[in-house]
């Protein structure tokens, strides 16, 4: 053929259609000329996309989401959901018995309020696990930065359901304590967890300095706007320009104004990422996805539909507030008769639970070598506790009645900022080490033990009456 396309060039001809011919050079191959029209190929060749298993690409899905099938497969979906999305999280799936064994004695022997509060406690972790494998593979079949706002919203619905019950058994205390540690579970324990298990694979991790700048300032303002009421409260107090109910008053009212404004904050976030600015980091997450080493077997793994997706998440969330309720209605049982603090119990037990699978989540993208990912979680995640479901909190006590407010204890307010600026500053030069990751587990295992120490304002009202 070669030889033929070379024979060609170098011979003259009279015929002028042969000379209006675009000869090929020597061995490349020729391209077949076009028989048909435009439109007609267009009729011909097949108009729906294909994904990389061969699935017929629905309209508005992502390839990666596609299953390939429609509606509801029973044995498909407890496969799937079974089999999770990593070492970790399948695990997980082995305390899935402790779940009816939670519910059961909860009704059987309420007198049994440790062993109740325990099971309660595990069997959330399994609950709050379906829900961020079902809220995962839901983002697959969207678009990348509203797919991981939406993951992140689906891991925090544990949370909210938390505090939404806590809030009705006015254990304001409790709130107060699980919003900051919430923020200091994720920004410390799991962004900690993230650096050492990507520095045991690599010895040093890159991050985009877009995820980590906005980050950090979203951190910093959320930080001052839930410390002002606390701010306020410390400055009135004890001066003698209001009295105590006024002054309380004072503080709810000012928190309610900075919650408003807080959810405003975390609207324009949300704005700002998946639609003014959603390229830089569609592509900034795109890129980190090539990284992933596992990403051709993600691919070829069976995914669950729509369907299964939404009736995963329903099922998950009515069992996460069925165990929520009974794990609430425990709490003031093991505050008393265990002498366990409302700090701790606030500070570390209740965001360990509620927090689990995004951290497994996270800490596996940290492992894959995709930080990006791991830090949009754990920052995400972070922003919405404190722009979102705090002042979520405060907004729907004011309309039952309630005097929730963001009055935090003085402690937990100074360790919360000295958290944003710690990590802030591991932060700042795009770079993450085993090191790092360390020290944030090291400070917030010293939190634990102040919050473990630190006295209940019964006890210490009581102490205080004796004395």
């Amino acid at each position: 053929m070669g030889t033929l396309f070379q024979r060609n060039k170098n011979t003259s001809t009279s015929d002028p259609q042969s000379q209006d011919i675009e000869l090929n050079p020597s061995g490349s191959p020729a391209k077949p000329a076009d028989v048909h029209p435009a439109h007609e190929k267009a009729s011909i060749l097949p108009t729906h996309q294909v994904n990389h298993n061969g699935h017929k690409v629905t309209k508005h899905i992502a390839p990666e989401g596609e299953s390939g099938r429609r509606g509801i497969h029973p044995l498909h979906f407890f496969k799937i959901c079974w089999s999770s999305a990593s070492d970790a999280s399948r695990a997980v799936n082995l305390l899935w018995p402790v779940v009816p064994a939670a519910i059961a004695l909860r009704y059987a022997r309420k007198d049994l309020h440790l062993i109740i509060f325990i099971l309660n406690y595990i069997a959330m972790v399994p609950c709050a696990n379906l829900i961020g494998f079902a809220g995962q593979e839901l983002a697959r079949k969207l678009p990348k930065v509203f797919g991981i706002l939406l993951e992140t919203t689906l891991g925090s619905v544990v949370e909210i359901v938390l505090f939404m019950v806590l809030l009705t058994h006015d254990e304001f205390p409790v709130i107060q304590a699980a919003i900051l540690g919430s923020i200091l579970a994720t920004l410390l324990l799991c962004l900690g967890m993230c650096f050492v298990a990507g520095g045991i694979r690599h010895p040093e991790q890159e991050f985009d300095e877009v995820v980590s700048e906005v980050g950090s300032g979203l951190l910093l303002t959320a930080g001052l706007g839930l410390s002002i009421p606390t701010a306020f409260f410390v400055a009135v107090n004890g001066t003698g320009l209001a009295t105590t109910d006024e002054l309380h008053d004072k503080v709810t009212k000012l928190s309610r104004v900075a919650s408003i404004f807080l959810m405003i904050a975390y609207l324009i976030y949300i704005w700002f990422q998946a639609h003014s600015h959603h390229g830089i980091f569609d592509a900034i997450l795109e890129g980190d996805e090539h990284k992933d080493k596992d990403r051709h077997i993600d691919l070829v793994k069976p995914k669950l539909t729509f369907t299964e997706c939404i009736v995963a998440l329903m099922v998950s969330i009515a069992l996460v507030t069925i165990i929520a309720i009974g794990l609430v209605q425990e709490i003031p049982s093991i505050v008393e008769s265990r002498h366990v603090s409302e700090a701790f119990m606030g500070l570390i037990l209740v965001p360990l639970v509620e927090k689990a699978a995004e951290h497994l989540t996270a800490v596996d993208e940290a492992w894959d070598d995709q930080m990006n990912f791991a830090l949009s979680h754990v920052l995400g995640a972070t922003i919405q506790t404190a722009l979102f479901n705090a002042p979520l909190v405060v907004i729907v006590g004011w309309g039952l009645g309630k005097s929730m407010n963001l009055q935090f204890d003085v402690f937990n307010i100074i360790v919360l900022i000295l958290a944003i600026l710690v990590v802030g500053n591991f932060l700042r030069d795009q770079k993450s080490n085993y090191l790092e990751g360390a020290l944030c587990l090291i400070v917030y295992v010293i939190i634990a033990a102040g919050a473990y120490y630190f006295p209940n304002a019964t006890a210490e009202h009581s102490g205080a009456t004796v004395a």
